[in-house]
């Protein structure tokens, strides 16, 4: 098993005609994702990377069936893009963007709380259920198909992690990487919940960052509710 997405989950990449939305959409085909479809407005009915390109993410539910989109849309439209996608019925949504106004954000996290939407992100590296699916911008090569479920803000020690469960043989289920904007979709204690209830995940990683208080009331949170084990790690010079 796996956490939010699988080697069924059916993607779709709004943005997936830029530089950036190219490669990483590219790569995540490679790694065997259902990406299904591009969004780029005005380039409806074209074909790229071997995929069709829609004008809206609702006709490219309409037609693919898509219920998880990443983003790759410059920061001033980022906002529009996450709140387009909840609009057409997406139910998990990873935004790569960084630099997405806070002002924005505030109106998004309102939506969001509101609908049955898991949002990873903004400014985040995305997730990888191992062995099944990708959607972000992780490299691919160091995760192997285990039992470890990871959680992070920091990018490159999420990639530690990995690199280090992936060889003592332990392996990962998923991989969920926050991002580190002062307001994010999904937090530890959502995906934690989540990690507890799959059958698959038999221990938790978390890496936390200094600022805030997230950690502190994830620790409590763990404390009260998770029974499998759970090693965290904090980060930062005043850690």
């Amino acid at each position: 098993m796996a956490i939010l997405i699988d080697k069924k989950t059916k993607v779709i990449c709004q943005g997936m005609t830029g530089a950036e939305g190219s490669y990483h959409a590219a790569q995540c085909i490679a790694y065997g994702t259902q990406l299904v479809a591009g969004v780029t407005p005005g380039r409806g009915g074209e074909q790229h990377l071997g995929r069709p390109i829609f004008d809206t993410v609702e006709e490219a539910v309409a037609v693919t069936g898509a219920t998880t989109s990443m983003i790759f849309v410059p920061p001033l439209q980022a906002a529009d893009a996450i709140l387009e996608a909840v609009d057409a019925g997406i139910t998990t949504i990873v935004c790569i963007t960084r630099g997405i106004p806070v002002h924005d954000m505030v109106k998004v996290k309102s939506v969001v709380s509101d609908r049955q939407v898991n949002l990873i992100g903004p400014n985040c590296p995305g997730l990888i259920s191992s062995g099944e699916c990708k959607v972000g911008i992780m490299p691919s090569d160091i995760h192997t198909v285990g039992r470890i479920g990871i959680v992070s803000r920091s990018d490159s020690l999420t990639y530690e992690a990995v690199l280090q469960t992936s060889r003592i043989g332990l392996g990962q289920t998923t991989t969920v990487g926050l991002g580190q904007d002062l307001l994010m979709g999904m937090d530890f204690i959502d995906v934690i919940k989540l990690f507890e209830k799959d059958r698959r995940t038999k221990g938790i990683i978390m890496i936390g960052e200094i600022g805030g208080d997230l950690e502190e009331r994830t620790a409590q949170y763990i404390a009260d509710e998770v029974r499998k084990p759970v090693l965290s790690y904090i980060a930062g010079v005043t850690a």
